[in-house]
């Protein structure tokens, strides 16, 4: 028989050591540098930049995606086909194509649009070069995520076991009361860790906003490697300053799920 192997929570963090030991060194190694001094310096201005595109899109998408995983569970056709349709269509299309079509074609047709609305107030016509940059990429990472978050949502409400929702439905509780008392706080369980997966897949292709120009990290790295011609250096603080944020991210979500999982494991009076 072959032995149990052993489950991640209960293994030493061996990968985490090692990880600690190369970032401290690589750190060290920055801190004894000039070269890498400066160009941790100026990198270093692009990290509220990725912060903030990140959270804003993150958010935002969750916000559209548990919309859509709740029109296609509803009892409605049309809002099911529709929200299938916006899913499936979206999912196909590679992240940089829908920012490149959103931040050139939606943005400019946005703009047109809001014109010829309110253009009977008399206001001076909106130009495209007044939305700015970070907002389209912003808008175009909302679109992109919302889908794959909306499946998310979609099969964690739908893994909610259909007694728990009979018996609220014995204890006169309507509709909406179910889903917030009921069915939602039970789906959030099976929801956060693929959630926390696709935040954490966000802050990199939060990335892809430097073909915009975006001020962010990658921008700011590509930006002084042509400068100095040192790719080597600035790349090496780029790829530092990613991990990070990514690594302690993972390990906090990490914690939490545990957290979330003891707490559901504790006998209830």
């Amino acid at each position: 028989m072959l032995p149990r192997p052993k489950t991640e929570d209960g293994d030493f963090p061996w990968w985490l050591v090692a990880a600690g030991l190369l970032g401290a060194f690589f750190l060290w190694t920055m801190l004894g540098s000039a070269l890498y001094t400066q160009v941790l310096t100026t990198l270093s201005r692009g990290v509220g930049v990725t912060v903030f595109v990140t959270v804003v899109s993150f958010f935002s998408a969750c916000v559209i995606g548990l919309g859509l995983a709740m029109a296609s569970l509803s009892d409605s056709l049309f809002l099911r086909q529709v929200a299938r349709f916006y899913v499936e269509i979206v999912r196909g299309l590679p992240m940089i194509v829908l920012l490149l079509y959103v931040a050139f074609v939606i943005a400019p047709a946005l703009v047109a649009g809001v014109n010829h609305a309110f253009g009977w107030l008399g206001l001076d016509p909106v130009r495209t070069r007044d939305f700015p940059l970070v907002w389209r990429a912003i808008l175009a990472l909302t679109i992109g995520y919302s889908a794959f978050i909306a499946e998310v949502f979609r099969a964690g409400l739908q893994a909610v076991d259909e007694g728990q929702i009979e018996a609220a439905k014995s204890l006169g509780l309507g509709g909406w009361f179910r889903f917030r008392l009921i069915v939602f706080p039970q789906a959030m369980r099976m929801i956060l860790p693929p959630l926390g997966n696709d935040f954490i897949a966000m802050i990199k292709d939060s990335s892809l906003v430097s073909v915009l120009g975006v001020l962010d990290i990658t921008q700011l790295g590509k930006v002084m490697a042509a400068g100095n011609f040192r790719y080597f250096e600035t790349y090496n603080v780029v790829a530092f300053l990613y991990l990070t944020m990514t690594v302690t991210l993972s390990l906090l979500l990490r914690r939490f799920e545990r957290g979330m999982r003891r707490a559901g494991q504790q006998p209830r009076d």
